[in-house]
């Protein structure tokens, strides 16, 4: 069917035989015509616009250019209906003649007919009025005119809804709202009835229109994005890790001028990442000691600017002191001018321009001149008197701060390649170790344990050896003193029993008193108590000064305290607290020589072995 009306609109563009038909006025025509932007037909020479603005390849049937996107007719001078009229211009609308009906427009006196609120993406329009014989095909024929229909909706009270290929389709479907549509030239009422055209609210419409503002939103980010990241700001280049092969291809780069400042930034992210260590420091330091080495160079670089600096200086102040004397010059001569001999032949007008010409070049010329002068004041304030005079040695202390500087740099160079001589010594004791850990194998490992297990163990033996042998040398000390005492008695026992056999001899001769027994008997008791005191004499001997016995009673208060004992380490640096010059080898043989006194025990096992003194006096005492 749409196929059919599409047909159809097209037989209305060419054939014009079928539809001639008598106008009163044909300007009129062709104004309402071109108001709806149909072609006029049944008008040979009409035209519906302007040579101006006919575009030759014009399809009337889509109201589309070929080539080109169809225009919004509501936009003025760019569609194909004409720009709205002035508010106080009345519109005035004529008969529209088609094939199966004719439209007659209402009466203008009456208001025009009112629209709700244009739905957005609308349409979809509401025909209202439709005659009652009015059929689909009618319909279409009479709103084809308007634009590409893609959709009739037709109802049986006298009223359909009409879908569009684009928007601006709508308005021209809007113009013919109020028009009273015949079909034929029947006066039947059921063949006639008044059109009522408005907006329709379309889920469709509404959802195309989204789309679109959703595709224009995206397009409008994408934009955006591509405009931001334009005008964004160039990433700085990535850093590459530490590594010895990279950090010498920087040690590279610090040595060019040209790479330098590239160069500085990776070592300084280096250096904050924390990559210097104790295997790297030297690496590093002499990084460091190549990016010191610019600073004369940049000093060098300061001082040539500077020198250029001066020169354009300089230059600047010639150049001002040519134009001053050129201002001077033209001053001059308006000057000359103003005299009587020449200024009397110029005009009024001349003389005004003259006047004002010399004023403003005498401005100018005051202006430079002090400009000039504040140059001049300025290199009188930094250069002084004093300066002047001392330039011979002032030459002198520049040559020698060259010097210095000269033989600073030398030094600095001679000490960084020194440490990379270092570095390098490094390195290669690094690679050897870790050649040599490379190189022991897992048997060589088990061998080292071991080795260190059979030390050990032998190291607890010989401890033990030890202290058995002590043990053995005073039980042989003690045995060795028994025997002493015991041969010291017998022999006692002896010379007491001769003793008392001369007694009794001379009692039986001589017939003695009881008190001559009692001598006897006291002189007895007597020799055996110094033979006592004399072995606590030789038992004591060990004790030869004052120093020893103090010495005694601060250990044996010292151990007393401490009843699990002491090794001989602890308690020398007690002792040494009190006296600096005691050792502890002193210490040790004066406990030996006190067994009664003090006994050494031993603690642990194997490698925990350990030899501590206690004091064993009180012992002693409860055993006697």
């Amino acid at each position: 069917m749409m196929a059919a009306a599409a047909d159809g609109l097209g037989s209305i563009a060419i054939d014009t035989t079928q539809l001639n038909m008598s106008v009163t006025d044909p300007t009129a025509w062709a104004t309402a015509m071109n108001n709806l932007g149909m072609v006029p037909v049944g008008l040979p020479g009409q035209q519906l616009v302007s040579d101006s603005i006919c575009v030759p390849g014009f399809d009337p049937g889509l109201n589309m250019m070929t080539g080109i996107t169809p225009i919004n007719p509501m936009i003025p001078g760019l569609g194909l209906v004409p720009p709205p009229p002035p508010t106080e211009v009345t519109v005035i609308k004529e008969i529209i003649h088609c094939k199966s009906c004719t439209l007659f427009p209402q009466n203008p006196n009456l208001p025009p007919p009112s629209t709700r609120e244009r739905p957005p993406g609308c349409k979809t329009v509401f025909v209202g009025g439709l005659p009652e014989n009015a059929t689909e095909e009618i319909i279409q024929e009479v709103f084809e005119q308007c634009g590409d229909i893609t959709a009739i909706r037709k109802s049986k009270k006298n009223f359909c809804h009409i879908r569009f290929a684009e928007e601006f389709m709508v308005d021209k479907a809007i113009y013919l709202s109020g028009y009273r549509m015949r079909l034929g030239s029947s006066t039947d009422k059921k063949d006639s009835g008044r059109l009522h055209v408005d907006f329709a609210q379309a889920r469709d419409d509404f959802y195309e229109w989204e789309c679109k503002q959703r595709m224009r939103a995206r397009e409008e980010r994408h934009r955006r994005k591509l405009e931001e990241d334009r005008l964004r700001p160039p990433s700085p280049p990535a850093i590459m890790h530490y590594s010895e092969h990279e950090a010498a291809l920087l040690a590279e780069k610090l040595k060019d001028d040209s790479k330098f400042s590239e160069a500085i930034t990776v070592l300084l992210s280096w250096i904050e990442r924390g990559e210097v260590n104790r295997r790297s420091a030297n690496q590093f330091y002499s990084m460091v000691q190549s990016a010191n080495s610019h600073v004369r160079r940049l000093m060098n670089e300061k001082a040539t600017h500077e020198q250029e600096m001066e020169e354009a200086k300089e230059n600047f102040k010639n150049a001002l002191t040519g134009i001053l004397t050129q201002f001077e010059q033209i001053v001059a001569v308006f000057n000359a001018s103003t005299r009587q001999k020449a200024w009397d032949h110029f005009s009024k007008a001349q003389r005004k321009n003259i006047d004002i010409w010399r004023k403003h070049s005498e401005e100018l010329r005051n202006a430079q001149s002090e400009q000039l002068m504040g140059i001049r004041r300025e290199e009188e304030m930094e250069m002084s008197d004093d300066e002047n005079c001392d330039s011979p040695t002032k030459k002198m202390r520049v040559d020698e701060s060259a010097l210095a500087a000269q033989a600073y740099a030398l030094k600095e160079e001679n000490d960084s390649l020194r440490w990379q001589l270092d570095a390098y010594r490094n390195e290669v004791e690094l690679l050897k170790q870790e050649k040599e850990q490379l190189f022991r194998t897992e048997d060589n490992l088990t061998k080292d344990q071991q080795l260190q297990f059979l030390q050990q163990t032998m190291q607890g033996m010989q401890q033990q050896l030890l202290t058995i042998q002590e043990e053995l040398n005073n039980k042989k000390s003690e045995l060795e003193q028994a025997k002493e005492e015991q041969s010291h008695t017998q022999a006692l026992l002896k010379v007491l029993q001769e003793q008392l056999k001369g007694t009794k001899e001379l009692v039986e001769t001589n017939g003695h008193s009881h008190e001559d027994t009692n001598e006897i008997n006291v002189l007895t008791v007597a020799l055996v108590n110094q033979d006592r005191e004399n072995n606590i004499e030789k038992r004591s001997q060990g004790l030869k000064s004052e120093k020893e016995a103090l010495l005694i009673g601060i250990i044996s208060t010292f151990l007393h305290v401490h009843p699990f004992g002491a090794n001989i380490e602890y308690l020398w640096s007690y002792m040494q607290q009190l006296d600096s010059k005691i050792s502890a080898n002193e210490i040790e043989m004066l406990l030996m020589r006190l067994p009664r006194m003090f006994k050494q025990e031993f603690t642990g096992v194997g490698a925990t072995l350990e030899k501590r003194w206690k004091l064993c006096a009180f012992e002693g005492i409860k055993t006697t």
